[in-house]
């Protein structure tokens, strides 16, 4: 079989961390072994820390790299930083206060967050031919809105549309903490600690359901395709338009 280039959401943290020396070792059951791999680390413009993703990324490859006899048995890999910062603005921070209200008054700003990386994930992929992205969600994290149910069925339709296949292979097996740090012991890699970015808006308090998750992505997620689709089109001043700033 013909292997192809896959995209992986990483964050730097120990669950894309262990997706990716899975990936590139070819040792899981739902990833094909891909021909290049793109860690696609986004920037939404409110974290600290900026280092810490691509010195783990680093550090991981040259420890991996040790432990193959034959280039072959191990995917390379390139790790490509990605501005997704007026996405996120435009699906949450410049209109929140017209946006809560339609939602319970619930706080969705990581649902926005995550829908703005699935968007610049997907233009990544159609132009640059990966047609296959795998993030490293899991259930065991299934407390934070973008990592439940509805968030994933939909975010991977919307996908499919522009003809990217969105997986989510180790949500069911990555359940414990315990299995993602015997996955990275496994391969000789850091198991404890963050190699990703400190957001502003991590562990924020949501209660949102999954019906509201909901309701918010049936709405925005035809405007993001309409963005995408203009982005894609070279129309530069329709996308702008599609996410005008709230001044």
């Amino acid at each position: 079989m013909e292997r192809k280039d896959l995209a992986i959401l990483f964050s730097g943290g120990t669950d894309s961390l262990a997706l990716y020396a899975l990936a590139a070792a070819g040792r899981h059951a739902s990833l094909p072994r891909p021909r290049h791999i793109h860690l696609l680390h986004m920037l939404n413009g409110m974290e600290r820390f900026a280092d810490f993703p691509r010195q783990r990324f680093e550090v991981a490859q040259r420890i991996l790299k040790k432990q193959v006899t034959a280039p072959d048995d191990l995917a390379e890999a390139t790790m490509v930083e990605l501005d997704m910062g007026r996405l996120f603005q435009g699906l949450w921070l410049d209109r929140y206060e017209e946006i809560m209200p339609r939602y319970g008054g619930k706080n969705l700003v990581c649902v926005a967050c995550k829908v703005g990386m699935h968007a610049r994930s997907v233009l990544y992929g159609v132009e640059h031919l990966v047609p296959m992205v795998a993030v490293g969600y899991t259930k065991k994290q299934r407390h934070y809105p973008e990592q439940t149910a509805v968030f994933m069925e939909k975010i991977a339709a919307f996908a499919e549309r522009f003809g990217i296949t969105t997986i989510f292979p180790v949500y069911e097996a990555f359940d414990d903490v315990q299995v993602t740090r015997q996955v990275l012991e496994d391969f000789g890699l850091p198991s404890t600690g963050g190699g990703e970015r400190k957001c502003l808006f991590c562990q924020t308090l949501t209660t949102a359901t999954e019906a509201e998750i909901g309701r918010y992505l049936d709405d925005m997620l035809p405007r993001v395709g309409r963005y995408l689709e203009y982005k894609l089109a070279g129309r530069v001043q329709e996308a702008a338009l599609v996410f005008p700033p709230g001044r």
